[in-house]
């Protein structure tokens, strides 16, 4: 298989946001992260409340790149076997047998919906089958598909009756996106869109093929040594300690870990490309620096005291820690 250039993924890039945008309105900043999160092996977490298009994105993202999609409600009933399948027994030849039959998890790219409204046992039966890119079952591991990308959503508010995720099942996920309200104008074009004609027809435009070979660049692409060095400074910069920025060491509890930096590179490489670069710079670490921190940074009471949330310490830290300085 032919080996693919920065240029040709920024083409294909194009062709992917075209596409899009004939559906989607807005959340531009949303849908370049989640390719980013897709070229670079990640799974995504889309935090917003309902309406907001996120299962709409994920759907029309699977038509594009011609994945195979499935969509999981979770809920407080589901469990694990519903994710991954099960073992059936069937009567085969007048014997009887134990027969897999595979869940939803078998799918290209996965839609979560709602994944803090089912129990730890269930939620865990996905979050391992996004760490191994494998499921067991019955004593026999069954490899997923490839690429595999889960997205899971949640919803913000209505937290009760809900099942957080553990912070070690956070880190799982390279990247926490928040999807905003739109603005007035593209309110608008959302109400015309949706209720005086139906949505376009959408063109396939990229193939599986081709997704696997950006994956592949993704992972080659070379790191400039001050790059990597700013991208593991800003993860240790989150970690209570002597010589961390104030806001770490007022505010946090508990900072990113050693996955933070990788996943920091993994997308400044993914976000490079998009621009036709081979390698990226310090200002890609920065931009992918927010959602690849913002869930793994855990604030202490002195931050909810002074109404301080993850988000803004991540980004006081971004501001404070210069790649000048190394």
């Amino acid at each position: 298989m032919n080996e693919i250039s920065p240029q040709e993924v920024s083409a294909l890039y194009a062709r992917l946001t075209q596409e899009l945008n004939k559906v989607i309105v807005g959340q531009d900043h949303i849908v370049r992260l989640l390719l980013v999160s897709l070229f670079a092996r990640g799974h995504c977490l889309l935090v917003g409340v309902p309406g907001l298009a996120k299962t709409l994105i994920v759907r029309t993202l699977a038509e594009i790149l011609q994945l195979s999609f499935k969509r999981i409600q979770f809920t407080p009933d589901l469990m694990p076997a519903d994710i991954i399948g099960s073992e059936v027994l069937q009567e085969q030849e007048r014997r009887l047998e134990y027969e897999y039959k595979p869940g939803p998890v078998f799918a290209n790219l996965i839609l979560a919906d709602e994944i803090n409204r089912t129990p730890p046992k269930t939620q865990a039966a996905l979050l391992e089958a996004m760490q191994e890119h494998k499921v067991t079952v019955g004593g026999q591991s069954r490899p997923l598909p490839d690429p595999f990308l889960v997205v899971a959503t949640q919803n913000p508010i209505e937290q009760e009756g809900t099942y957080p995720l553990p912070e070690a099942q956070l880190d799982r996920f390279m990247f926490s996106l928040t999807l905003d309200y739109p603005s007035k104008a593209e309110e608008i074009e959302i109400v015309k869109r949706t209720t005086l004609r139906g949505l376009p027809t959408l063109t396939p435009t990229v193939a599986a093929e081709d997704l696997l070979r950006v994956q592949r660049l993704v992972l080659a692409a070379p790191v400039s040594d001050h790059v990597i060095d700013y991208a593991v400074s800003l993860a240790a910069a989150t970690r209570p300690g002597p010589g961390v920025p104030l806001a770490a060491k007022e505010f946090v509890e508990w900072g990113a870990g050693p996955r933070a930096s990788q996943y920091l590179i993994l997308g400044a490489k993914a976000l490079a490309l998009l621009s036709g670069r081979i390698s990226p710079e310090t200002s890609d670490v920065r931009e992918v620096a927010l959602p690849v921190l913002q869930h793994r940074v855990i604030a202490n009471y002195r931050a909810t005291g002074a109404g301080k949330k993850s988000r803004d310490i991540v980004q006081a830290i971004v501001h404070l820690v210069k790649e000048e300085s190394y």
